[in-house]
Parts: structure tokens; sequence; C-alpha cells
């Protein structure tokens, strides 16, 4: 097998790798509560409260083993940890998609959570088979395909969904299972033994990026602004489907179109809007921009009757996607180039505890004032409402913690530090 045969479908492994897994978390959003009310009997506003704990089973094992995964393919290569975690993968939709009680789900999101955190292991395959000159381009394939199968995967769910809330799970299961062969036949080793180090649990936790939040310095006001704007984002994988199915009584398909939709917008702004915009207006002014469509975007979405409100508020969730390459841009440039991997480890900490306290807290808002019958004020819609208080919260931080000197200041010229803000970054970074 020649070097670049080798790479090439290195390449091509990891990328169907990260598309499958983004498809994979975005196929359950539009079933997951139905399947959780089918095993309880439970109705939307109780059902919130399970959706909520098992949000956060997935973002703690994900942010636990994260690390554990880049250390262990340091250690004993990258082939054998990317096709333990596709194969498990497999075998944990399909436990998910047979399980008979509810606990048999909170086991799986567990599962989801440390085998799906393949990203570090996915990037370290992209260094060893990526020349400098082409690594960057690589790496952005990467968010691509991610952005992609988070558009597919929704869409995909809530189809299959119409023909019962376990129907995505087996093609989830499937579509593992194919990749893993796959894997078997073609993946290489890319990692060399010379290479490798012994495996270090001390080194490989994610402890370290907690500790960072503090000894980080000059942008701990646009950290909290960061960490609230992801706490509010967190309600779109944990309340957005009982909220549509409650408020407006839409359908798995229904839920699955309006994020493929969603997501397709933030795509267009992502990958193309945001190259151009942020370099006339400045990331000061791009950040406001992003905050107040987020702002608008949440408001609408906790106040719609009607179908077509929900799509109203596609574009301005799309370009509140403005705020996330401002915040990172404007923190790079606070910091020395010594202190920029340990940026990244706080804006990774940040998101993770985002993404383990958001969830609780919209469900049980959500599980508070979604019922029709107990709710001294019924508002389906009432976590939207309380995210777009969380982005106006940030969006007065950050006009706090900045100076005539950043609404001056242009967007730095490399791009490499730009961070995603759709729908899809409510999910762990993988990084």
């Amino acid at each position: 097998m020649t070097s670049s045969f080798r790479d090439r479908h290195a390449l091509i492994f990891v990328l169907i790798t990260v598309a499958i897994n983004s498809i994979g978390f975005g196929i359950m959003i539009p079933v997951l509560p139905d399947l959780i009310k089918s095993l309880t009997g439970l109705g939307n506003n109780q059902a919130a409260l399970h959706l909520g704990g098992m949000t956060f089973v997935f973002a703690v094992m994900q942010f636990v083993c994260m690390p554990v995964a880049g250390g262990l393919s340091d250690a004993f290569g990258r082939r054998p940890v990317m096709l333990v975690s596709v194969g498990a993968l497999a075998l944990d939709y399909l436990l998910m998609a047979l399980a008979p009680t509810v606990a048999i789900l909170y086991l799986g999101r567990a599962i989801s959570g440390a085998f799906g955190a393949t990203f570090s292991t996915a990037n370290a395959y992209i260094a060893d088979v990526s020349p400098p000159e082409t690594r960057a381009q690589n790496f952005g394939l990467v968010g691509a395909v991610f952005g992609v199968g988070f558009i597919l995967g929704p869409v995909l769910g809530g189809w299959l969904g119409e023909f019962g809330p376990r129907v995505p799970f087996f093609a989830a299961a499937a579509i593992c299972a194919a990749n893993f062969v796959y894997g078997l036949v073609v993946l290489p080793e890319t990692h060399k033994p010379e290479k490798r180090r012994a495996f270090d649990l001390a080194r490989s936790n994610p402890v370290g990026s907690l500790r960072s939040l503090g000894r980080i310095t000059g942008v701990k006001g646009l950290i909290f602004v960061y960490f609230l704007l992801a706490l509010a984002h967190t309600v779109y994988p944990s309340t957005y489907t009982l909220s549509t199915q409650e408020a407006l009584g839409w359908t798995p398909k229904d839920v699955g179109n309006s994020l493929g939709a969603f997501g397709l917008a933030s795509l267009f702004v992502q990958g193309y809007l945001i190259r151009i915009a942020i370099p006339r207006l400045g990331v000061y002014w791009s950040g406001l921009i992003g905050m107040v469509s987020a702002v608008l975007a949440y408001f609408i979405l906790g106040n719609a009757t009607q179908g077509w409100i929900v799509y109203a508020a596609g574009p301005f969730a799309a370009l509140a996607g403005f705020y996330g390459p401002a915040l990172t841009n404007m923190m790079s440039v606070r910091v020395s180039d010594s202190e920029q991997g340990e940026l990244q480890g706080a804006l990774g900490a940040a998101q993770g505890l985002a993404l383990m306290i958001g969830p609780l807290v919209l469900t049980w808002v959500f599980y508070v004032f979604a019922d029709p019958e107990t709710s001294a004020f019924y508002l389906p819609g009432s976590p939207f409402l309380l995210a777009a208080g969380l982005a106006v919260i940030s969006f007065a931080t950050f006009i706090i913690a900045t100076d005539a000197s950043d609404r001056a200041r242009p967007a730095r010229q490399s791009d490499d530090r730009q961070e995603k803000s759709g729908p899809e970054a409510a999910i762990p970074k993988r990084r």
C-alpha cells in the first residue's frame, strides 16, 4: 500500500466517521422525545426532564472521554481507537432501538457520549496524513462534513420517525456498522510506533481545561459572554422538539424538516457570509449582530403559534452564527501567542459546562410551564424565552467588557480560530 493510497483512505474514513457521528446526533433530535414518551407514558412536559437528564449524561461522558480518546490514540495508535469507537456506536444505536425501558436509553446516551468522543482522534488522523500546506484545508473539511451531517441527520430522523420512533436508531446502527466494516478493510494505521507515548491518565483528563478558566486573564468577561450564549444555545437539542410538538402539534417529520432548513441557512452563513461580513464590519459589530440575531430568534421561537413563524426565525438563528467567530477572534487578540492553546481549552471547558447545565435548566423550565392543566402560565416556548433572556444578558455583558479599541479593531487575519455557532454549535466541540 503506497503512502498516498493509505493517506487518502484514512482521510476518507475520518470524514465519513465525522459525518456519521453528526448524523447520529441529529437523527435522534426529532424522535428521542417520542421514544421516551412511548416507554414511560409521560406527557411532553414530564418527558422533558428525562430528555434533559440524557443530554446531561451525554455531555458529561463527552467532556470526560474526549481527552482520554486522544491519549489512547497517542499510546496505541489511531486505528484501534477509531474502530472500537465506530463499532461501539453501532451496537449502542442498536441497543437504543431495542430499549425496553427508559433506563436503557440513559445507558445508551452515556455510551454515545463516551464512544462518540472521537474528534480528537479524527483530528490526530488529519495531522498524521496532511502535509502542512493542506492541513488547514483538511481540518476545514472535517468542519464542513460535520455541518452537512447535522443537516441530514434531523431530516433523516424526522422522515424515518414517521414509521416509528425506533426506526431512525436502527438506521443509525446500520450506517455505523457499514462504516466499521469499511474501516476494517481499508483504514490504515498512521501513527508510527516510534512516535507513540505511554498513556498517562493525569494528562488525559478534562480538569486542565477547567483550571484554564481561572488562569486566563484579560478575557474573563468575554468568556462569560461565550458561556451564556452557549448555555442559551442548548435550548435546541434539549427542548426544540418538545416545544414545537406541544405548541404546534408537530410530527417528527415537521421537526426534522425545520431543523434541516435551519442547518442550510447556518451553512450559508458559516461557509460564505461570515468570511465576507466580518472583515468588513469588524469583530465588535459582528458580535453585536450575532447576539441581537440570537435574541430575536429565541424570542420568535418562544412565541411561535404557527409553523411559518418557526421558519421565520431561521434567518435570525443563522445570523447568530456571527457571534462565535467574533468572540473567539477578540479573545485571541487579547492573549499572547503562548496562551492560545490554553484559551482554546478554556473555551472548550466553558462550552462543555454549558452543555451540562443548560439542558437540565431548560427542560425543567419546560416542565414547569408546558403543562396545560397545572401550569399557572402555560408557555410551551418558555425555554426559548429564557434563552432570549440569557442572550440579552450576554449582550449587556459584551458592551461592558469591551471598549473603544475593540470597536475599532478589524478581524484578525487568520481565521484558524474561528468558531461555529448555529444549531450544530450545541454539540460539544470535538477538538
